[in-house]
């Protein structure tokens, strides 16, 4: 196994070539894997894997109901939800099945509830049912007042995006994939039927290349001559609310969606908080993640309508992540075999929720170009660190702390992170490059003191494994 993050780039000719290792690209290394004979590069322009949209994702393993009705992503949602929820129990990857409701406070919301519970059943899901006020505030007794109704959807659960992107990344690396990291692709050229990427780490040459890079699949699409989409950046800001929140909210309170996405939601997280968001603003900068006081402000005030008493909670963290929207309501999946490429664009925030189905599909398509695929083995399971609060973490399990004595010190107490897991994560398959990339390995500094108590240690145990 080959995870590297300096030095120039083998010469190796690589089978296939994938840009961009969030949580499709990862996905699809991982699916590839599974041919034992490919060689395989996953080339990522960042110093980690789901660097980049994939690490700010709202974190809902959707169902797919209020996908636009025959779409590929329609189709690609519920055959990865499926996928998904059962690689993530296999994998230790936490989810909870917490449902979700529409919530219409308004006479026009409260009439496209039974359209939108019809769409679902167009998308094969059958278990949406309306909900009247009385029943609605039964289930979420601190809404606030004034809702009329809601559409139910039972099937809707949360889920770890980071722990996904990293159980995928890590199965691909430990079946022979190689993964390059810091090796941004500048340049792309093709002579002989070998691609030839030029990245900041030197050259890389590869018979079959796919575009999963997400904010920038638009950018390398056009160095390969092709001008199907544009992505025009969708910032979501985001409020994150201390656990003390958590009692507040038992399901996922969507709004009824609009042409600009599935708008602000209040939703728990697997660990433990209440997340408050997001904004949709289409700008033209793709590195524009900072927030801005005006978007916090008009969160805060559409939550106070949602849920009035989460507003008195403290607010552990606000982020914000850009999503790959394009001028198209479908995804662009879309294969060249004259070129030897299939380019994955316009994967917008339910990629996480597809990202299996994506990698079956592409796969499929590379074999379209003309890709040999030997029979498919299977992968050796893998079972990641739990990060979600709804199963027993470490320190909670005294039979693993007599085993080793190090998950029963804790370093970072906001969230319980022990020494252990700690030092797990540092010498893991792919280890992180930053305290950063640490975080979202064991969520050590992500708590209510944002490491102000933690970091010093933190950084120590980090700086410490590095030699």
């Amino acid at each position: 196994m080959t995870v590297t993050a300096s030095g120039l780039l083998p010469r190796t000719v690589y089978d296939v070539a994938i840009v961009g290792a969030g949580v499709v690209g990862c996905a699809i290394a991982r699916r590839l894997a599974r041919h034992a004979d490919l060689r395989i590069a996953l080339v990522e322009a960042q110093d980690d894997v789901g660097q980049g949209t994939s690490k700010a994702n709202t974190a809902i393993l959707h169902t797919g109901f209020d996908a636009v009705p025959g779409s590929l992503e329609a189709r690609l949602v519920r055959e990865g939800s499926r996928q998904l929820a059962l690689y993530a129990a296999e994998s230790g990857i936490p989810v909870e099945p917490v449902g979700a409701l529409l919530v219409a406070w308004d006479e026009t919301q409260l009439a496209a509830l039974p359209g939108l519970a019809e769409k679902a059943e167009r998308n094969a899901y059958a278990d949406a049912r309306e909900l009247g006020p009385a029943e609605l505030y039964a289930r979420e007794p601190h809404l606030g007042p004034g809702a009329l109704g809601a559409l139910h959807i039972p099937g809707e659960s949360i889920i770890c995006p980071w722990t996904t992107t990293l159980a995928y990344a890590t199965q691909a690396v430990r079946h022979g994939v190689d993964l390059h990291l810091n090796s941004r692709v500048e340049k792309v050229g093709r002579e002989g039927g070998v691609h030839r990427l030029g990245t900041t780490r030197g050259p890389l040459r590869a018979r079959r290349l796919v575009n999963a890079a997400g904010l920038h699949a638009d950018t390398l699409d056009r160095r390969l001559g092709h001008d199907d989409f544009a992505v025009t950046p969708r910032r979501g800001q985001l409020l994150v609310f201390d656990k003390f929140a958590r009692a507040l909210v038992h399901h996922i309170l969507l709004p009824v969606p609009t042409a600009l996405g599935k708008g602000v939601l209040v939703a728990p997280t697997v660990y433990g908080n209440v997340l408050l968001g997001p904004t949709a603003e289409n700008l033209r900068d793709k590195h524009a993640t900072g927030s801005t006081a005006d978007a916090l402000s008009r969160l805060r005030e559409q939550g106070r309508r949602i849920l009035p008493d989460l507003l008195d909670e403290e607010v552990t963290a606000v982020y914000a992540g850009l999503r790959a929207a394009t001028e198209h309501e479908d995804y662009r999946i879309l294969a060249h075999p004259e070129q030897a490429t299939v380019t994955v664009g316009g994967i917008r925030s339910t990629g996480l929720t597809a990202s299996l189905a994506i990698a079956d599909h592409v796969t499929a398509l590379l074999a379209d170009t003309g890709l040999e695929l030997t029979p498919p083995r299977d992968l050796t399971p893998i079972h990641m660190p739990n990060l979600g609060e709804a199963f027993p973490r470490p320190y909670q399990r005294p039979e693993l702390i007599a085993q080793d004595p190090e998950y029963g010190t804790l370093v970072c107490h906001c969230e319980r992170v022990s020494r252990g897991e700690i030092r797990d994560a540092l010498t893991s398959t792919i280890a992180p490059h930053t305290v950063d990339g640490l975080r979202r390995r064991t969520r050590a500094r992500s708590g209510r003191c944002q490491g102000f108590h933690c970091g010093a240690a933190v950084r120590a145990l980090f700086e410490g494994a590095r030699g």
